[in-house]
């Protein structure tokens, strides 16, 4: 069971000095570093950093401690990437070069809704996920395929059942081609991955106007002080609709301080944009600025669309809105969030925005591998009655 909030953005981790320097018995280490400075926030960033773990993944036996033990000890303090508890169970590392990792993951909520007359539960089943990711011998290729079985309420199985199916080239410097069908980085909220989301649900426009995967050929670069996404597709959403237009998707960050060393915190200014066809042509702007330093994190998305096609269906409406999120980390493992979102659905209509507020705690259990979640949330509609709801989630990723 999981519950998560509205916001697609990394928390910043704070760590104490004496716990970045020093390696924990069974924590997580990639690249020969342990996992503590969160430095990815997108899904470009995070693909580079995906990457590198399967590439790198160790091949550990513990004969001497049951699985239960194992995962029990082990210590995992980056929360922006997700993390697996049986990495080294389901990881196979081949005698010529190259891994191949499989996983299992489940999110999902049990919200108490309070509307002025009437009081309901429901848990929703937000996301069942297998799959396995590995690269090849040479590192030039990595690839990664998951289908998601459980079927979602009033969606297509068929269609909701494929979910990542792509291969990625590295060959060349700071960047990377990755060919198939994968999340599309319409907004940073929108295009980040389900299991760092700090809250139950993303923002009112990440699931509106992003919050999607699309069959594309995409350029991927990342430098010291900017990264990028560049993507060209089908606009259709699924693998069934086939190719009923052309669609565009462009992501471009600029982050002053770089690689530094965190003194100044990490300051990431973005923006982009989603154009395309189908039915109807469709535009969606975004722009994005965020800061992390030591405990705090915090950021700002808007989005305008004249008509969308997003996580939440294809649209003619001129929508717009915007989110901000602040983030604290009382400990390494429990977080306070709070966010103020906005959606007007359609901006030629007066009286029908639709206001959320949010607060919640994280509680890392083992970083993003085991996670509870508490939201309390406060939803103010112009032309509806207000409602609260508290929801209790989880997330497991084997």
């Amino acid at each position: 069971m999981i519950i998560t909030p509205n916001s697609a953005q990394a928390e910043n981790e704070y760590l104490t000095q004496e716990l970045l320097e020093t390696p924990q018995e069974q924590e997580i280490i990639l690249n020969d570093e342990v996992y503590s400075q969160e430095d990815v926030t997108d899904s470009g960033e995070m693909l580079f950093e995906i990457s590198e773990m399967a590439a790198n993944t160790p091949k550990e036996t513990f004969k001497e401690e049951t699985l239960s033990q194992k995962i029990f000890k082990t210590q995992i303090t980056r929360t922006d990437v997700p993390s697996y508890l049986l990495k080294d169970v389901l990881t196979h590392k081949f005698k010529n070069g190259g891994s191949i990792e499989f996983f299992g993951t489940n999110r999902g909520s049990l919200s108490a809704i309070f509307n002025p007359h009437n009081y309901s539960t429901k848990y929703d089943e937000l996301t069942t996920e297998v799959g396995f990711f590995g690269t090849t011998k040479d590192k030039t290729f990595d690839y990664r395929f998951s289908i998601m079985p459980i079927p979602q309420e009033g969606k297509s199985y068929i269609d909701n059942f494929w979910s990542d199916m792509y291969i990625t080239y590295n060959k060349i410097p700071h960047h990377k081609i990755q060919i198939g069908r994968a999340r599309g980085q319409v907004g940073m909220e929108g295009g980040s991955s389900t299991y760092t989301l700090p809250f139950v649900h993303r923002s009112q426009i990440a699931r509106n106007f992003g919050n999607l995967r699309t069959t594309a050929i995409k350029l991927i670069g990342d430098y010291e002080y900017a990264d990028y996404s560049l993507s060209l597709g089908s606009s259709g959403r699924t693998l069934t609709s086939g190719m009923p237009g052309i669609d565009f998707i462009g992501w471009f960050n600029v982050k002053p301080f770089g690689s530094s060393d965190g003194k100044y915190g990490k300051l990431t200014i973005g923006g982009g944009l989603n154009a395309g066809h189908n039915d109807f042509n469709y535009t969606v702007g975004t722009v994005y600025i965020g800061y992390k330093h030591k405990r705090l994190w915090t950021n700002f998305e808007a989005s305008i669309a004249d008509g969308y096609n997003g996580g939440a269906g294809l649209s003619n409406k001129q929508a717009g809105g915007f989110a901000y999120t602040v983030g604290w980390k009382v400990k390494p493992y429990l977080q306070l969030i709070g966010r103020i979102d906005q959606f007007d659905p359609d901006r030629t209509v007066s009286g029908d925005t639709k206001r959320e507020y949010t607060a919640g705690i994280n509680w890392f259990v083992k970083g993003q591998a085991l996670r509870l979640i508490l939201n309390y949330v406060f939803c103010q509609n112009d032309n509806a009655p207000d409602s609260q709801r508290i929801i209790l989630g989880s997330q497991i990723v084997l």
